[in-house]
Formats: structure tokens, sequence, C-alpha cells
């Protein structure tokens, strides 16, 4: 049974899940109003990955005889001024995550809660992935420069990368 710290603050990760989820949509849909379409598909991966994250924590709590509660979430952004203010909102946003995922695995720890504590470390695992992908797509779109075929290649990279990454969750799947 999860203490009642633990199941709120489970609780608040499942929504900050579901805001990712939101997010991630809206930055697709700015991409692809902008023609990014391998950016536009990148991030709509991205809030299909973040609504399994989503579903994760929901089941485990219930696995755990806790009930989830959804919450409202806010609006995401709309709009941004360029592929490179996207991306650096991306990787601000999943930095926070991250720190939520530690702040969740210290009070598994706190409440001597192992199963939690166990079941966390995937999330742990995947924050790093997240920040390392993200990270590596702003260093190249730093290496290129957004001036005019510079957008395109960085929309063509990110696409290639987008590819890598559905033949990864493909196979994890099966």
């Amino acid at each position: 049974m999860l203490g009642s710290d633990l199941t709120q603050k489970l609780n608040a990760q499942i929504n900050s899940e579901s805001y990712s989820v939101v997010l991630y949509l809206q930055m697709s849909a700015w991409c692809s109003s902008k023609g990014y379409d391998g950016c536009a598909n990148f991030f709509r991966l991205q809030a299909d990955e973040e609504k399994q994250h989503m579903e994760k924590l929901f089941d485990y709590m219930l696995e755990t005889g806790a009930l989830p509660q959804l919450g409202q979430i806010d609006a995401p952004p709309t709009s941004w001024n360029d592929v490179r203010e996207v991306f650096h909102a991306t990787f601000e946003h999943e930095i926070k995550i991250s720190k939520d995922i530690s702040d969740l695995v210290e009070v598994a720890i706190a409440e001597k809660d192992f199963s939690t504590h166990n079941f966390l470390q995937w999330y742990v695992a995947e924050q790093h992935e997240e920040e390392f992908k993200l990270k590596s797509i702003l260093d190249r779109i730093d290496m290129i420069t957004a001036e005019g075929h510079g957008v395109y290649t960085i929309d063509r990279e990110v696409c290639r990368l987008t590819q890598q990454a559905e033949s990864s969750v493909a196979k994890e799947r099966y």
C-alpha cells in the first residue's frame, strides 16, 4: 500500500505526464503549421511516449491499491519563435520532469517503499535518455545554424532521429 505522500506525488506526476502529452501535441501542431514535418512527427511520437508514461504510473497506482486522480492541467504555449526555441523548451521541460522523478524517488526511499523505488528506476533511466536525446538535437541545431537551408537540414536530421526512435519503440513493444 502506498503512503499518502507518495500517492499524492504519484498523482501529481500523472498530471505532469498528461501535460507533457498536450505540450508535445501542441509543439507538433506548431511544427506542422511551419512545414517542419520531421519535427512534427518527432513531437507526435513524444506525445505518444508521454501518454505511455502516464498510463504506466496510472496502472502502478491501481496495482498498489491507490486511486489515480487526474487533475486539471494548464494549456500549453501555442507558438515559438523558431525550431531551436521549441527544442530548447522541450529540453527545459524534460529537466523539470527529471527533477520531479528524483523527488519521487526521494519520497519512496524516505517511506522505505522499495517496490515503488524499484518501479521509479525505469523513469530515472528514461529521463536520462530524454535529456541526452534533446541535448543532442540542440547541439546539432547550434552546429548547423537556423538560417535558410539550415532549418531544412535540422528538420531532416530530426526526422532521421525519429525514425531511429520508432524502430527502438517497436522493438521494445515486441
